[in-house]
């Protein structure tokens, strides 16, 4: 059997990274010995080495909270790899979504709030902050007096902010561009959070599309009624 790729250090052992392959979001990190990382190669399940227990261990086989490893990615020397993954339900023994839930400041580690992201790329943090505006005052917060409006008025808006967004393409600078783009992706998350419908539906469907050329992604769309 071929050695695998890597520089596993003293004990053995290579650094692991587990990685939202939606998102890019960090779930959790852990080791993995040269047995761990062909059994998730083959498994296709994550698979890691207990330093504390010393044992073989599966994320999932005993919570449930199982990580689908799509691929392996190692870094340029050779001694750490991601595995892009599929996770389901919490990554860390915590409960929490992911491990890195604290930001360090000197001395102290702050624990942030499911609101403040975490680990959470921007656009699912801004689905958690657009998701509590639900409860705001609707004098107080824009976004609040759009859901009380209803989608009537969040599909004027979306409506509104497209054609200025097509208006700058056509004739505007660079950073009006920008600034009527962030306007339609913003007033799109509230149409979503309206309906509740995930912002990872979007990026599902989106994976679903590239994993197929163009012409034929259209042509399997089901017809419009």
């Amino acid at each position: 059997m071929a050695a695998l790729p890597l520089k596993f250090d003293a004990q053995g052992l290579v650094s692991v990274i587990v990685q939202d392959h939606l998102t890019g979001e960090i779930r959790m990190q852990a080791f993995a010995n040269e047995e761990a990382i062909r059994r998730t190669l083959e498994s296709g399940r994550a698979t890691f080495w207990s330093r504390s227990r010393r044992e073989i261990w599966e994320k999932g086989a005993t919570s449930g909270n199982t990580i689908e490893v799509l691929r392996v990615l190692v870094d340029c020397d050779g001694d750490s790899v991601i595995y892009v993954s599929e996770p389901s339900g919490s990554s860390c023994h915590t409960g929490a979504r992911s491990c890195y839930f604290q930001v360090l400041g000197g001395a102290t580690a702050t624990t942030l709030t499911p609101a403040e992201g975490s680990a959470l790329p921007l656009l699912e943090g801004l689905e958690g902050v657009l998701e509590s505006r639900k409860h705001a005052s609707g004098a107080a917060s824009y976004t609040k007096s759009l859901y009380e409006a209803g989608a009537p008025a969040i599909a004027d808006k979306i409506r509104e902010e497209g054609a200025e967004l097509a208006r700058s393409l056509e004739a505007e600078s660079d950073d009006r561009v920008v600034s009527e783009a962030a306007d339609v992706v913003y007033h799109m998350l509230v149409g979503l959070r309206w309906r509740n419908v995930p912002w990872r539906r979007v990026l599902v469907e989106l994976g679903r599309r590239t994993s197929a050329s163009g012409h034929a992604e259209k042509a399997s769309r089901a017809p419009e009624r």
